[in-house]
């Protein structure tokens, strides 16, 4: 039996930050993101034996170890891993598997690359198992192995924008999320992705140590740390209204505030080179934008009249940013069994 499973990649527009305890227990929180056409993929290979193979397809890498044997958390594949120590505790495998990864994004892209890749597997196994766990089930799942059971750092927004799909207005309470998935116009659609530039700038960021700096300066009582992460709640209500209704210069322009002041959490999110990539794109035309992930590097996105489209790119090609093309897409994470 074969399973395979993928789950989609986001981009945060607005509230990135505020998903992460403890100040999303708190205050509570509240992030505006989409899915788009990039995806963590991974299978499910049964064989007669009594061991695990996981291979990264992306880095050649493969790590093997008993059915029976203890997890060790590494830095090597350690998601998969925590993902096979979840299933393993309260099922009887009976097999060996062959597990293989494939992520269309690499780690510190910014696109909640690894989380996607611990959804995926959470939705393959679930399959193999025959586990009728739907989406909000699937995110928390994930969320548990990431955060807590293998300990990286981070917040919540990305399992669920992968579980679910499409464009959601996602809330975070101290024991309870909400998704509000967004019924946007096709048309709007369009127009948004035409609108919308992407760019790898590099620099892959550590988003865990950014976020552990975050929540330290919260924790601290860092007046600007905790002034900034209401004023990106705020924007987050804000740009959710503003793409509903289809105000799309005003959802760019709220873009840059919601950039200035993600800044303002930790001086590890932005670099004077990207500082620089930004601000070249806003004299060429764009009305704001920002960093897709935590900060740092990765991929950036920028709104802009379709028209200054052009000088954007430009623009940003002499300054060593390579242009992406991504489309959104609707539907969450999924799986599928293949015979042999």
């Amino acid at each position: 039996m074969i399973i395979r499973a993928r789950a989609p990649l986001r981009i945060s527009f607005a509230g990135g930050g505020t998903d992460v305890p403890p100040y999303s227990d708190e205050k509570g929180g509240a992030v505006l993101s989409a899915t788009i056409n990039r995806y963590a993929f991974s299978t499910i290979e049964t064989f007669e034996g009594d061991t695990f193979n996981i291979k990264s397809l992306d880095y050649d890498l493969t790590i093997s170890f008993n059915l029976t044997d203890p997890i060790v958390f590494d830095g090597q594949l350690d998601l998969a891993k925590g993902v096979v120590q979840h299933f393993r505790k309260k099922n009887n495998f009976g097999c060996g598997l062959n597990i293989y990864l494939h992520n269309d994004a690499p780690p510190g892209s910014g696109l909640g690359s690894s989380s996607a890749l611990t959804v995926s597997l959470v939705q393959a196994f679930c399959e193999f198992f025959r586990e009728p766990l739907d989406p909000y089930d699937i995110a928390e799942v994930a969320f548990k192995i990431e955060r807590k059971e293998v300990g990286i750092k981070g917040g919540k927004q990305d399992q669920f924008a992968s579980a679910f799909g499409g464009f959601n207005f996602i809330e975070f309470k101290r024991d309870l999320t909400i998704v509000n998935p967004l019924r946007i116009k096709p048309e709007l659609i369009n127009e948004l992705e035409y609108s919308l530039i992407f760019a790898y700038v590099g620099g892959a960021h550590f988003s865990g140590r950014i976020i552990e700096k975050q929540s330290e300066n919260y924790m601290k009582g860092v007046k600007e740390t905790t002034e900034a992460l209401d004023s990106l709640k705020a924007l987050a209500y804000q740009s959710k209204d503003a793409l509903l209704l289809g105000r799309l210069k005003l959802f760019g322009e709220l873009l840059d505030y919601a950039w200035q002041q993600k800044k303002r959490l930790t001086s590890e999110i932005s670099t004077p080179f990207i500082d620089e990539i930004y601000e070249a794109a806003k004299k060429a035309g764009a009305l704001g934008g920002k960093i897709t992930g935590a900060g740092g590097g990765g991929f950036m996105f920028f709104f802009c009249d379709p028209r200054k489209r052009f000088s954007v790119q430009e623009v940003l090609s002499k300054m060593g940013a390579e242009i992406a093309h991504f489309s959104f897409t609707e539907r969450g994470a999924c799986a599928w069994t293949l015979e042999k």
